[in-house]
């Protein structure tokens, strides 16, 4: 049964204090922050109902756009270098925003690869600071408990993208590999930490 341990990358922002109850869908964005959670959704259904017809780079191939279109991902990149990402010319921002995009899409590939009934059901939506928006949901696993899954989206030129994943509403995965990365980066450096990601994410 498919777990959900996002590998992606977060936000130094404050804690969230998101108000509790839905938060009303006529002008806030939360519409079209909650299409874009089901959007990602729709598009993991497809691949993990395509089950083995579809081997690891069919499915890469057919995630990638959606991911990249519903993530912020250039800001998430930055944001788990933490200050060192001040430190990077604009040849290395490139070289990492590369191998942690294909990383992340490479990740959804490695791990979205079956079904057995599962469903992704969005629960509400919440303001959170900062102007973001939390996108709550859950994953309906058959015979299992669910697993809550719980999306934090800013409005990024005029378009509301992920900037985070919560799992069972408290852990941040984008916060820990925030927090792994640096501590790579500080300890090894840059190119060490480069070539872990594109290691990760070569073909299987």
């Amino acid at each position: 049964m498919i777990r959900l341990l996002l590998v992606l990358a977060l936000v130094v922002l404050p804690p969230l204090q998101a108000t509790r109850g839905r938060a009303d869908d006529t002008g806030d964005g939360s519409a079209a922050a909650r299409a874009a959670v089901e959007r990602l959704h729709a598009a993991l259904l497809e691949v993990m109902k395509l089950g083995d017809r579809l081997d690891h780079p069919q499915r890469y191939a057919r995630l990638d756009p959606v991911i990249q279109q519903v993530y912020d991902l250039p800001f998430m990149s930055a944001k788990t270098l933490g200050r060192h990402w001040r430190t990077l010319s604009e040849t290395d921002r490139e070289r990492w925003l590369s191998s942690f995009t294909r990383l992340t899409v490479y990740t959804y590939a490695d791990r979205f690869d079956e079904y057995s009934g599962q469903q992704f059901e969005v629960t509400g939506v919440e303001p959170a600071s900062h102007e973001t928006l939390m996108v709550r949901t859950q994953i309906i696993l058959v015979d299992e408990d669910p697993i809550e899954l719980d999306y934090r989206l800013r409005n990024a030129e005029g378009r509301w993208r992920i900037i985070d994943v919560f799992l069972n509403g408290t852990v941040s995965e984008l916060n820990l590999r925030r927090s792994e990365y640096s501590s790579v980066f500080k300890r090894d450096g840059f190119e060490h930490l480069l070539a872990s990601l594109e290691e990760k994410s070569a073909s299987p």
